[in-house]
């Protein structure tokens, strides 16, 4: 009796039985769900697995960064779509961090005007529902362009029409592939200069100026094997026809690169409401820092840019980064609304083959674990980059 008693009594024996006994539970739910929605689907003569993702599509595809047609599978299918998804999500990451940084320093502009601007930008963005926006981008400003028979023209090189923006298109040749590798070495190499120049910071007192060494290795370097192995990418123009018949005028097919109005509204929406979130982020991050760290700097006879650049921004990168990393997971997940303009990512196409075989757990189950995949994958390097940050700073 006293044994029982002291065990009752023992808070790490009760915490372990509450915890088994929590996960027993859970289990048992999780089961019990399970083998109910394996049952209905017997029922319904649908026996669960991914076997239905090797039948013909049949179904078209407004944007496909590789091959496919209508003859492909419904597993090639949701591929072209969770392509799309991580095109969408890749630019609006990037272009959302640069316009967040600018955006969030700009608010600290002593310039009353720049710092009202970048206010006024942050208020109406952030409490405007991101739906919204993106309806407003795509019907209100992308289908008041001109008709495929005409166009709006940048420089000649960049052109616009209610069929998407026409851009020159990259043409690989054989050797193209050597410029790819120059990059990549480039970035290694810089990421080995990084690590010396931290190591070095110490001794120095200062950072060491490596910018020039990263620009030399990231952009020289591909741009001189560019030229030594004879140009091996070229450029195909857009070629409009002016003249003729009037069904034949507007650009021609193959010309070009041409990105869909949806991608367009939809990128155009994602950075923009991000970004809003993100100035806030960086303001915060770069209030945190203590002004006399920029007194020091000041006294040491750097410049406001400097200042900003070499001490504040490299401080403030340990508040931002955590709270960064929560705008690129909401950024991938509000990816999934490009339903609403037929944009085909994942969920748009995914919607379609649901509706073509029936099959709502297989196609729900791949949309959980996409998403889920991409948001863990975001956060391990997210959270790797944050704790390289906390190294170089000590």
């Amino acid at each position: 009796m006293d044994r029982t008693s002291s065990l009752i009594n023992n808070p790490r024996f009760r915490g372990l039985f509450y915890q088994v006994a929590l996960i027993l539970v859970v289990g048992w739910i999780g089961y019990d769900i399970y083998s109910n929605a394996l049952d209905n689907l017997r029922r319904l003569n649908l026996v669960p697995g991914d076997g239905f993702l090797d039948r013909t599509a049949g179904f078209g595809i407004i944007q496909s960064l590789i091959d496919y047609s209508e003859a492909s599978s419904y597993r090639r299918a949701l591929f072209v779509g969770l392509i799309n998804t991580l095109l969408v999500a890749v630019l609006g990451i990037v272009f959302a961090t640069l316009l967040g940084f600018l955006i969030g320093i700009a608010r600290l502009s002593r310039n009353w005007l720049i710092a009202k601007i970048a206010a006024a930008y942050v208020e109406i963005f952030r409490n405007t529902p991101l739906l919204l926006q993106i309806f407003f981008w795509y019907f209100a400003v992308l289908r008041s362009v001109p008709d495929m028979r005409s166009k709006w023209s940048l420089f000649g090189i960049a052109h616009l029409n209610i069929g998407g923006v026409y851009l020159p298109r990259p043409v690989f040749g054989p050797d193209a592939g050597l410029i790819g590798i120059a990059l990549l070495g480039g970035v290694a190499v810089s990421i080995i200069v990084s690590s010396w120049a931290a190591s070095r910071r110490e001794e120095l007192g200062r950072p060491p100026r490596v910018w020039p060494v990263h620009l030399a290795l990231i952009v020289g370097l591909p741009v001189l094997v560019f030229f030594l192995v004879g140009r091996p990418i070229s450029f195909s123009m857009p070629v409009f026809n002016e003249t003729g018949p009037l069904l034949r005028r507007g650009f021609e097919r193959g010309s070009g690169l041409v990105v869909i109005p949806e991608l367009v509204g939809l990128l155009l929406a994602l950075t923009i409401y991000t970004a809003a979130y993100i100035a806030e982020i960086v303001r915060a991050g770069i209030r945190a820092v203590s002004h006399g760290q920029t007194e020091a700097a000041s006294s040491l006879g750097l410049r406001p840019g400097q200042t900003l650049r070499l001490v504040v921004v490299p401080q403030a990168m340990r508040v931002i980064i955590p709270p960064l990393t929560n705008q690129f997971l909401n950024l991938t997940k509000n990816s999934s609304l490009a339903v609403a303009i037929a944009y085909p990512d994942l969920v748009s196409v995914g919607g379609t083959v649901l509706n073509q075989t029936g099959r709502a757990v297989e196609i729900v189950g791949v949309w959980m674990a996409v998403y889920l995949g991409l948001s863990v994958l975001t956060s391990i390097i997210m959270n790797a980059f944050n704790r390289r940050v906390a190294l170089v700073e000590r």
